[in-house]
């Protein structure tokens, strides 16, 4: 059977541009769009970008899905079979201080991709959400059966908002939808905003690291290979029909033991063979002292659990970023 197109938003980000390599070397015919923008340096995004062109079956588009004059025509002309939606204005502490950014792009842009989804018959979507939307929920692990009612950023209450669109939309017109609740993603080709960027930089240049909550953190670091597989599982069962699951499933998409700031860090330091230099400072807004998924809900849909350990995730980063920095 020929697979329609597939189509993933935010293509050039980090889980995007994974997700797609992983799919087009499994023979789908993906359309790649992103709006490149300067949220983090877009010479990342565009490298990322020159990878996926080398391979065959990738169409690119660069378009703002919150403009939907831009995106409906994408729809207008392909066949698209699934809607992965990765594409977000991303960051906590940023939503903070840039609240409209996040009403604009995850939730009017949102709205976009389900209204043309609709319109043009797309059966399934699935979409990023965030363990943000726990907020300070203290019971842990987190449930996907918990009430998530005490977000703290506007980056959770945005992500909230769409899990609330997408059941809303499966309700009213059948779509198919799953929302992957991401837990704190690393890996090669991460975004700089993101710790263990932050990290590996700061120890390389001699800058100091500034530890929020004295560094009293725990968190479900998920490695960039554990969750494109589910992904990848995720979009077979959606063609192939064979698992009966409902139309609106909320996913936990995280590492299977959570892993304290300071252990993160001391891994770092054994790989670049180098000590950091930390300041260590009070809890900050927005933030969450701890995150810990609870994925079996993942497991028995998909079958799958992570395969990779905090310290072999760390290692391919700090490999790739040395190499990329060169």
């Amino acid at each position: 059977m020929m697979m329609k197109k597939i189509l993933i938003t935010g293509v050039a980000g980090f889980i995007g541009y994974h997700l797609a390599e992983k799919l087009l070397n499994n023979n789908y015919h993906i359309i790649g769009i992103d709006n490149l923008n300067d949220y983090y340096d877009p010479n990342l995004k565009k490298a990322r970008l020159d990878n996926l062109n080398e391979l065959s079956n990738f169409e690119f588009h660069k378009i703002d899905f919150i403009h939907n004059k831009e995106l409906q025509p994408i729809f207008e002309n392909n066949k698209i079979g699934q809607v992965i939606h990765l594409g977000a204005q991303a960051g906590v502490r940023y939503s903070i201080s840039n609240p409209q950014f996040y009403i604009d792009t995850n939730i009017t842009g949102f709205l976009n991709i389900l209204e043309n989804s609709k319109n043009f018959k797309v059966q399934n979507i699935i979409y990023a959400s965030s363990s943000s939307i726990y907020g300070i929920n203290e019971k842990m692990p987190f449930s996907e059966h918990d009430k998530t009612e005490k977000q703290i950023s506007m980056y959770g209450v945005s992500k909230k908002t769409n899990e609330l669109m997408a059941h809303t939309y499966s309700n009213l017109y059948g779509l198919n939808t799953f929302g992957l609740r991401f837990f704190t993603v690393y890996g090669p080709w991460g975004r700089p905003d993101m710790a263990l960027y932050i990290f590996t930089k700061a120890i390389i240049e001699n800058k100091i690291i500034d530890l929020f909550n004295e560094g009293d953190h725990t968190r479900s670091f998920t490695y960039i290979d554990d969750i494109t597989e589910p992904i990848h599982r995720l979009i077979k069962i959606n063609y192939d029909k064979k698992n009966e699951i409902s139309n609106n499933e909320i996913l936990n998409i995280g590492g299977s033991k959570p892993v304290k700031l300071l252990r993160f860090i001391d891994i770092i330091e054994k790989y670049l063979g180098k000590k950091a230099k930390i300041n260590l400072k009070p809890m900050q807004q927005g933030d969450v002292k701890e995150t810990n998924a609870n994925i079996d809900k993942l497991e028995k849909i998909t079958g799958y659990r992570p395969q990779t350990n905090i310290e072999e995730g760390i290692k391919r980063f700090i490999d790739w970023y040395i190499q990329y920095h060169q």
